[in-house]
């Protein structure tokens, strides 16, 4: 199962992590793994190379990581990567986890 990770500070989305694998197909085949992994890359490119935000974006093994400074815009951005999984987990229950803090 993936897990997701959504960050709040001073109440706005500035920081997620997605972390491990759906496990709905083998690997190389599986549909979830790539729509998540597709919408998490575009986001974080959309943050640093489109819009130039003040935002990192790393991957290592099975993490990825995307930090905001939680401007109006990356917020927004990071909302609809929120919204799009879910919408991924409502059609694929049971293959993403999600977790949410404030910091």
């Amino acid at each position: 199962m993936l897990k997701a990770v959504f960050v709040k500070k001073n109440g706005r989305l500035c920081r997620c992590t997605i972390k491990g694998h759906a496990g709905y197909a083998e690997h190389g085949q599986d549909i979830v793994c790539a729509s998540v992994s597709s919408a998490v890359q575009l986001t974080a490119n959309l943050l640093t190379e489109t819009f130039q935000e003040d935002a990192a974006a790393s991957a290592k093994g099975d993490t990825v990581n995307i930090r905001t400074n939680g401007s109006e815009l990356s917020e927004r951005l990071l909302n609809a990567l929120l919204v799009h999984l879910q919408c991924i987990s409502e059609e694929f229950p049971g293959t993403i986890n999600f977790e949410f803090t404030e910091v």
